[in-house]
């Protein structure tokens, strides 16, 4: 069989939630604390490991290493000690909605401010972890826009469309200077940029909305990544190399009914309007011709497993078809609560059970078993050896697997 490495030593990735934002003027989160990620930082990684998973998304909180101009990324030590225990490598997460109090991210501070950090977090980081470095220096920059500049959920609280549209470019202006400042570091430093990936239909009942609802889906989704790509605004310093990996979440409601007002509608699981995820993975595809990973999917409650399932088959029928997909990351690895409510989403592999003042990780079985069922069918390791590193995921075994199972693109999402 002809060998054609991937970028990762499993094809199954994970990750753990790390927003730092400030929340409708509450303060700020740590969503790191409140799922006890820092106190359980090994035994959540000793998990991955049992899951035959060594790769996971993971945060560098920026408003909490710098202080005063100053960076202190002791924070990080027992990360570090815990992916080396366990031979996971890192997707360093450099900002996820959260920035250092005190600064405006529309001004030219933000952007070199931002820099400044991701060079002293890559040279932190630099050799000390196992497989090739990678980052994502800003997490979601479309949907950071929509809710710190039009919807005014997280800091800078700024609301209405220009105000979005400002924040997204000062957002991609940050990320480039980012790359580049880390690249001086570590030259061979790969980029996942991640984004939502998003398909949007009018309401029914309003047809004079499909032309903002087409803009939506293949203008303003797409807005961020070619600007990390030099397509637009090449005077911002964006290029192929800056975009790198295409990382894609995908989410059930990522399929939206258009609203005028607010945040758009849901489509239900049976609407006759949802697109086939490998058909939106087509158009990520043929529009960059990068690598790409589904950098976050998950289903709630018991529909993980059936979840995991459409996505797998979606997936395994993009690549049949040549879509350049190098892993999926069942996103977050131990359950994180709703932003709005507080109460656990169960989305994660594993549930957190509270007991007395601890958060006991509990596998959700039915999920488990399906990862499984995957990982044998497409002849991965389901625990990790001694060493993971030792060969890359072979893709043309992923997509024998696929062109066997002869898989096709469907609407029929659980």
């Amino acid at each position: 069989m002809t060998v054609t490495p991937g970028l990762f030593p499993t094809f199954f990735l994970s990750g753990f939630e790390c927003s730092t934002f400030h929340w409708k003027r509450q303060g700020r989160r740590d969503l790191v604390a409140e799922t006890h990620h820092d106190r359980c930082v090994h035994e959540d990684y000793a998990l991955l490991r049992t899951l035959g998973i060594a790769v996971a998304r993971e945060g560098i909180p920026w408003p909490l290493v710098e202080q005063d101009g100053q960076f202190d990324f002791s924070r990080l030590d027992p990360v570090l000690d815990a992916m080396n225990e366990s031979q996971i490598m890192p997707i360093w997460d450099l900002c996820h909605y959260g920035y250092p109090d005190g600064l405006d991210p529309l001004s030219e501070e933000f952007a070199q401010r931002f820099a400044r950090y991701c060079r002293a977090a890559a040279h932190h980081v630099r050799g000390r972890t196992p497989g090739p470095p990678c980052f994502t220096p800003i997490n979601e920059i479309t949907f950071f826009a929509f809710c710190g500049g039009e919807w005014g959920w997280v800091a800078p609280y700024l609301t209405g469309r220009e105000n979005r549209f400002a924040l997204r470019a000062a957002l991609c202006r940050a990320a480039i200077a980012a790359a580049r400042a880390i690249r001086e570091v570590i030259p061979e430093a790969r980029m996942v940029n991640v984004d939502p990936l998003v398909y949007v239909v009018p309401p029914a009942d309003r047809p004079d909305l499909a032309d903002e609802a087409r803009d939506e889906t293949f203008r303003d989704t797409f807005a961020a990544w070619d600007i990390l790509a030099g397509r637009t605004h090449p005077e911002y310093g964006g290029s192929p190399d800056v975009l790198d990996i295409v990382g894609v979440n995908c989410y059930s409601f990522g399929q939206m009914e258009y609203r005028e007002q607010g945040p758009h509608q849901a489509l239900g699981p049976r609407d006759e309007r949802i697109q086939p995820l490998a058909e939106l993975l087509k158009t990520v595809s043929d529009r960059y011709g990068r690598p790409i990973i589904i950098a976050e999917t998950s289903g709630l409650r018991e529909g993980r497993p059936a979840w995991l399932k459409d996505v797998m088959e979606e997936s395994l029928a993009a690549m049949a078809r040549g879509i350049d997909l190098h892993g999926i990351c069942l996103f977050p690895a131990v359950d994180m609560p709703d932003w709005h409510t507080g109460e656990w989403l169960h989305n994660g592999i594993f549930d957190l059970v509270p007991e007395g003042p601890q958060l006991r990780r509990e596998a959700y079985g039915p999920y488990v078993d399906e990862l499984r069922r995957w990982q044998k069918e497409l002849n991965r390791v389901t625990e990790l050896d001694e060493d993971p590193f030792s060969d890359p995921v072979n893709l043309e075994e992923v997509r024998a697997a696929a062109r066997r199972l002869q898989l096709r693109p469907d609407r029929d999402w659980s």
